[in-house]
């Protein structure tokens, strides 16, 4: 029992060790009690920013948003991040208050959003590293309020986790005009279960229907419809399929990504590695390292389709982003040997003796094939 008791104080200090409690004093709504995760390096890497994960609903949805956004990036499925939650366990109903009139955030409700828009993300910037992008996170009436951010001229947001909506009437119809004129990338994931709110179920589905029909670059949309859940469950199967949804293009290369985007390319596969990470800079405010599984990926897509000039430029990538190691002499090598120019591919090999070992490929490996090369053309 003791050791339990252990146990439990251990684990206890962990979780607050991880999230931070923040009162803020707000201009209109008096004391606003926040919580924060920040990442698992966030004292060490001074010079990053860092991806806004904003929950309302705070009380109950933000351990599972930090719980799911912490596991994910530990995996580097997606980038670290900071996540917020809003405590509303007092005030949800005069937070989320919509006119029954205009069906737009009105007294308290437009107050909250106003909070949200302006002196919330404002004192984010000011004292925590949070870069350009941010999403929203709400479940049922909060669902429903997030989505009113979508509207302004100049978004707050650029991913919206919309989990059983309690829809206003017209937000069906005015989120599909709004998606079909998009300019700029919006990340949009909605979902329902079989067991839920049966208004929720019917307007989500109607919703769906439509939003699949939009045709539009700038749409990231998906949509779960969860079997065996209720209204309460759905939450957390939700979080996880949110968060692969919007960050998707961060992921290493999959077995999928593979099979369907690269191995069938008729134009280069560096170019294709360099536009992913280019979309991920662009999109998440991120300069991400090429990872060795991406560079495995290429390379083994090079060698499947037989497209081996294309090792020269993935030599060039190799060095830049390692470029104290052998990457780029092995690819170089062998771009050198595919072409026919043995001598070269010879030295390639060789001088790669003066560089660091990566990812298996050894400097024996090379100097193998650098004589084996040798012994086959006679040099």
């Amino acid at each position: 029992m003791k050791r339990l008791t252990l146990f439990i104080l251990f684990c206890t200090v962990i979780l607050s060790a991880q999230t931070q409690y923040e009162l803020l004093d707000t201009q209109s709504l008096g004391e606003r009690e926040l919580k924060i995760q920040l990442p698992r390096n966030y004292e060490e890497n001074t010079e990053t920013f860092y991806p806004l994960i904003l929950t309302l609903d705070g009380d109950y949805l933000f351990e599972i948003v930090a719980g799911n956004v912490d596991y994910t990036a530990y995996w580097d499925d997606m980038p670290e991040a900071i996540v917020v939650g809003v405590n509303q366990i007092e005030t949800r109903a005069d937070d989320l208050y919509v006119s029954d009139n205009t069906f737009f955030p009105v007294k308290s409700g437009a107050q909250f959003f106003e909070f949200i828009g302006d002196e919330l993300i404002t004192f984010l910037e000011d004292n925590y590293r949070v870069n350009e992008f941010r999403v929203a996170v709400g479940h049922g009436a909060s669902a429903n309020f997030i989505q009113f951010f979508a509207f302004k001229n100049k978004p707050i947001f650029q991913a919206y986790i919309s989990i059983s909506p309690s829809l206003s009437p017209y937000m069906s119809d005015n989120l599909t005009a709004l998606f079909g004129a998009l300019k700029s990338p919006l990340f949009f994931y909605m979902s329902t279960a079989s067991e839920d709110f049966k208004a929720n179920r019917t307007e989500a589905l109607e919703l769906n229907t439509k939003l699949e029909a939009i045709e539009s670059a700038q749409l990231y949309y998906a949509f779960d419809n969860f079997q065996e859940a209720n209204h309460y469950a759905l939450a957390s199967r939700s979080i996880p399929q949110a968060l692969d949804h919007i960050f998707l293009v961060y992921q290493p290369i999959s077995r999928t990504e593979y099979k369907k985007h690269i191995l069938p390319l008729e134009t280069s596969p560096v170019d294709y590695l360099l536009e992913k990470y280019n979309t991920i800079e662009k999109l998440f405010g991120i300069e991400k390292q090429i990872l060795m599984n991406d560079f495995r990926a290429i390379s083994t897509a090079i060698e499947k389709n037989k497209s081996f000039d294309y090792f020269k430029d993935l030599a060039k990538l190799a060095r830049d982003a390692y470029p104290e190691t052998l990457l780029s002499n092995y690819y170089m090598g062998r771009f050198f040997e595919a072409t026919g120019n043995i001598r070269k591919a010879i030295k390639a090999y060789q001088e790669a003796y003066i560089y660091l070992e990566i990812d298996g490929i050894t400097k024996d490996d090379l100097l193998n094939r650098a004589d084996r090369l040798k012994a086959e053309f006679g040099y």
